[in-house]
């Protein structure tokens, strides 16, 4: 059996970061505390560090995706709920990637690693907001605007091409 890429590839990718969000805190956490009561070496944070790295590397993906795809999309979406979607993605890559700095700062030794790690926690938490708010719009885009039409055969949006429903107004 040979491997496939998904066609379209963006709702294979997006999945990946959203998840990742929703992870990472609770990993964060328990690193953070475990270090702090010395029950596992702080080296251990390097596996939050790694996590986040991947987490950038998938929003990035995501990104890339979307903008891959936009074109064809808009062919059945408003343009303006798909900016809306593009600008919470963008701010989602910026929360992680202020998230990172504080990471990052968890590997620093004594109180100063400590009270980085505490605060990369309280980040890890930002990221998982701005993830949840570019899930949902992605999610509206395909459930309320029909953006899923742009790769149905037959589906053309109507005759202006836009999906606009009655309720968006």
């Amino acid at each position: 059996m040979m491997f496939a890429i998904p066609e379209p590839l963006h709702p294979a990718v997006v999945h990946l970061p959203i998840a990742l969000a929703v992870l990472i805190p609770g990993l964060a956490l328990l690193a953070a505390v475990t270090i702090r009561l010395k029950l596992v070496a702080a080296r251990t944070w390097w596996a939050v560090l790694l996590l986040q790295l991947v987490l950038l590397g998938s929003i990035w993906a995501a990104l890339e995706t979307g903008e891959d795809e936009e074109e064809r999309v808009e062919r059945v979406v408003a343009e303006r709920h798909i900016e809306a979607h593009e600008e919470l993605a963008e701010r989602f890559q910026l929360v992680g990637a202020v998230a990172l700095v504080f990471v990052a700062g968890g590997l620093l030794p004594g109180t100063a690693g400590g009270f980085a790690r505490a605060a990369a926690v309280l980040a890890t938490l930002g990221v998982l907001a701005a993830g949840v708010q570019v899930g949902h719009s992605g999610g509206e885009l395909v459930y309320r605007y029909g953006a899923a039409g742009a790769y149905i055969q037959g589906v053309d949006g109507g005759a202006s091409g836009q999906y606009d429903s009655t309720h968006d107004r």
